[in-house]
């Protein structure tokens, strides 16, 4: 049986991120994914122009009839949006108590632009992170919805917010290797990946929901982290450039 994994992101026209790539590495990875999407962006390979969130009724409407059909094995989130759309999330994984859940928090596009109408960083912490089992920010990310600066004290402030898993990504450093951090209230584990020669477009969404993927089909947490970095830099090392901007992770 394929692993029912209910993906909560944004809608990207290019096809890259959001949405589009949830679906295609969750696919790639043997799982099937339903999706509730927050909103839809003006986007492209080289920046966001825009977007318009999703009216909460409505995804209330469509997480009811997902539940009343579905039973899902790992919950993937991406874009939120907006305080609103994140109370109604926090709703949503109440009714999924036993599922692991994977948050990767947009805040902003890899290639430029802001995602959200306000700042979220607070109500992220306190309404989605305690709800989810390892949140996958790269630092940036991680820098502000902390406060703090440097992978170590922003781990320990993710921990100390959500009492489960981080696992900080070192995609916008300026090094020769990436280094990935995962921190959980057990201990902290690195690892380290060639940096490749191109920016790409939507790689932690792909990372976020192949996570999430592994987690549905069994896989402990390290295993699906470590697995997870695996097909990313495989899906990366295929990447094309469909436009001008970044190029797109093959998820096959």
């Amino acid at each position: 049986m394929k692993p029912n994994i209910l993906v909560i992101a944004g809608h990207d026209p290019s096809g890259g991120a959001g949405i589009h790539a949830d679906i295609e590495a969750i696919q790639a990875l043997g799982g099937f994914a339903s999706t509730l999407i927050t909103g839809l962006t003006v986007q492209n390979s080289q920046n966001v122009r825009g977007f318009q969130l999703t009216d909460v009724a409505l995804l209330e409407q469509q997480a009811d009839a997902l539940l009343d059909d579905f039973q899902y094995q790992a919950v993937k989130i991406g874009m939120t949006g907006s305080v609103a759309i994140i109370e109604f999330i926090a709703r949503l994984l109440d009714r999924l108590p036993e599922v692991p859940v994977v948050l990767d928090p947009v805040l902003a596009a890899e290639a430029g632009g802001s995602l959200t109408q306000e700042s979220l960083a607070e109500v992220m912490l306190q309404k989605l992170a305690p709800r989810c089992e390892v949140m996958t920010p790269n630092l940036p990310e991680a820098e502000t919805l902390t406060g703090k600066q440097g992978v170590q004290a922003c781990g320990e402030a993710l921990i100390t917010a959500s009492g489960r898993a981080a696992l900080i990504t070192g995609t916008h450093d300026n090094t020769d290797q990436v280094a990935n951090h995962l921190f959980t209230a057990q201990g902290q584990q690195q690892w380290h990946w060639e940096r490749l020669p191109h920016s790409y477009h939507g790689s932690g969404c792909t990372l976020a929901s192949a996570i999430a993927c592994l987690r549905g089909h069994g896989e402990s947490l390290a295993n699906a982290v470590a697995d997870g970095q695996a097909h990313v830099d495989r899906f990366l090392r295929h990447a094309f450039q469909p436009g001008q901007g970044q190029h797109i992770p093959d998820r096959r």
